[in-house]
């Protein structure tokens, strides 16, 4: 069993930028790791996503351009860079591995606790 522990959250002006991390323990794994997100009121969004082996890289439309994962293996550990931040950014971010799809959506075995992220206009 995979555990997954984020950090990196805060309050930001609109424009601005941070850094999530996300440490892995336990079972490693080879497959896909990504990033989801939660606003108030809102469905659960997964917004990009990394092959831990290969790197291959997939990010969404309301991300993309803005956002940037990436892993350090060596360190059991996935980022999420986080740039030209907007007040619709405003969320709890949660990590997640391995990722799978079921019907038409990613989802995961697991998932970290979740860190907010709260963008001010």
């Amino acid at each position: 069993q995979v555990q997954l522990v984020e950090s990196g959250g805060g309050l930001v002006q609109a424009g601005g930028s941070l850094r999530l991390s996300c440490a892995a323990s336990g079972r490693t794994f080879g497959g896909y790791a990504g990033w989801f997100r939660q606003a108030p009121g809102k469905e659960r969004e997964f917004l990009v996503r990394i092959h831990w082996i290969g790197g291959s890289t997939y990010y969404t439309d309301s991300v993309k351009g803005r956002f940037t994962i990436s892993r350090d293996t060596a360190k059991n550990t996935m980022y999420l860079n986080m740039n030209n931040l907007k007040p619709e950014d405003t969320a709890v971010y949660y990590c997640a591995a391995p990722l799978y799809i079921r019907g038409t959506k990613w989802t995961a075995d697991t998932w970290g606790q979740g860190t907010q992220v709260t963008v001010s206009s």
